[in-house]
């Protein structure tokens, strides 16, 4: 048993060790729950769980990520732009893919959500 739990713990460490690096530019889909889409582009750097960088609508619109984190898959952080407009990632990593939701909260406390689909930029 003692040799089962430490295969399985060592297993662990390999598939963390080798996990997927997203630092890089990822385009792709922005589309909020009232159907305006548009685009969307994150510009990454990871350091074991740490992100940071910065997301918007295009490569030259860009606003600070902040709390930037990758757990697993599971990417979470915030970005403010210069309106006061709150993005907080929900996302996952997804083979070529970051997808998942974004809350957008306005600087009067209103909210939606946005769904985000962006691929690696090569």
């Amino acid at each position: 048993m003692k040799l089962f739990l430490y295969v399985l713990m060592l297993s662990g460490l390999v598939i963390s060790a080798f996990a997927a690096d997203v630092s890089g530019q990822w385009q792709g889909d922005f589309t909020p729950e009232n159907g305006d889409g548009g685009q969307g582009y994150l510009i990454l750097k990871q350091n074991g769980t740490e992100l940071t960088g910065s997301g918007g609508p295009d490569a030259n619109e860009q606003w600070p990520l902040s709390n930037g984190r990758i757990v697993g898959n599971k990417i979470t952080g915030e970005v403010k732009d210069p309106n006061g407009v709150l993005y907080k990632l929900n996302l996952v990593l997804d083979g070529d893919h970051i997808k998942g939701e974004i809350l957008v909260t306005s600087p009067d406390g209103q909210s939606q959500k946005a769904k985000f689909d962006v691929t690696r930029v090569k």
